[in-house]
């Protein structure tokens, strides 16, 4: 495995842990992952890329390695934390992003809010979360007001191979060699001698606020930047978000300078099925050359 290193930066109150590989004089990668992930989460997509390449994977705010946020989690502070992030790593210079899930919607809504900061983006099953309705929102607030009473947790567990199991069975595509590595960086040990999930447990909490595709796919519109589209031929995404195949092709088509490819064989957790295959299409496109399955 190629070595990775941990910084600490204040990024907007919070202690942000990032996840670095490669020469910090190589050309930059930054690396976004999804909801209930952390930023090693890619270390074996890293470990397949030919060229050289300084890659820069943050732990989102209350995932990983990094600090909770107190005041809840809001798609917002997200974006301005990439900002910040961008502004220590590469200050006011266009960017390579590769996004997966919530990463892809992160990045993809940057990139329509700042066209300039973004070179190319990458789009690992970022289309966005299933639409919602405005008069879904009285039972919204209400799931939001009765968890902020009761709030969720994650049960512990005894072990870091029952994590791996835990993994495995989200993913029965996952070795027991990558899920047993992935284990040792979702989770860590307590006084009490059990393993607990390093993520904030409110970020299972209902968001008061319901997603609006609508400002997502404006922001979409005004991308400048060259696109990757890459989805998972066994994936369950679209069917989770209940994307209809006018929904699928309202979102898609937003994306004015775009190509899509479908990964054989490789579900949402593309990066861990197929990472041989999707480092070739990543470094295709950010190099240029023609992108193929």
């Amino acid at each position: 495995m190629k070595a990775s290193r941990s910084e600490y930066h204040a990024v907007r109150g919070l202690r942000y842990h990032v996840r670095t590989w490669g020469d910090p004089a190589a050309p930059p990668l930054f690396l976004l992952h999804g909801w209930m992930d952390v930023s090693a989460s890619f270390q074996f997509l890293v470990d397949c890329f030919t060229r050289e390449w300084h890659v820069v994977a943050p732990d989102w705010r209350g995932f990983g390695l990094t600090e909770w946020a107190r005041e809840g989690y809001w798609f917002p502070d997200y974006y301005a934390d990439l900002e910040a992030l961008l502004d220590l790593y590469e200050p006011g210079k266009p960017v390579n992003l590769v996004g997966h899930s919530m990463g892809g919607i992160i990045g993809s809504v940057y990139a329509g809010v700042r066209p300039d900061r973004v070179a190319r983006l990458v789009s690992l099953e970022g289309l966005g979360l299933a639409r919602h309705t405005p008069d879904q929102a009285p039972a919204r607030y209400a799931s939001w007001l009765d968890q902020l009473k009761d709030p969720p947790g994650f049960k512990p567990y005894r072990s870091f191979d029952e994590v791996a199991a835990r993994l495995k069975k989200n993913n029965p595509r996952l070795s027991h060699e990558r899920a047993d590595f992935l284990a040792r960086h979702w989770a860590k040990t307590t006084g009490a001698g059990a393993v607990a999930l390093l993520s904030d447990p409110r970020h299972k909490t209902f968001n008061p606020y319901l997603f609006r595709i609508e400002e997502a796919i404006a922001c979409w519109r005004r991308i400048s930047a060259p696109v990757l589209m890459v989805s998972g031929t066994l994936s369950d995404i679209p069917a989770r978000m209940k994307y209809t195949p006018e929904d699928l092709a309202e979102r898609r088509g937003a994306f004015r300078d775009r190509r899509e490819v479908e990964l054989d064989d490789a579900g949402h957790m593309m990066h861990h099925d197929q990472p041989g295959r999707l480092a070739r299409l990543i470094e295709d496109f950010l190099t240029g050359d023609a992108v193929t399955k």
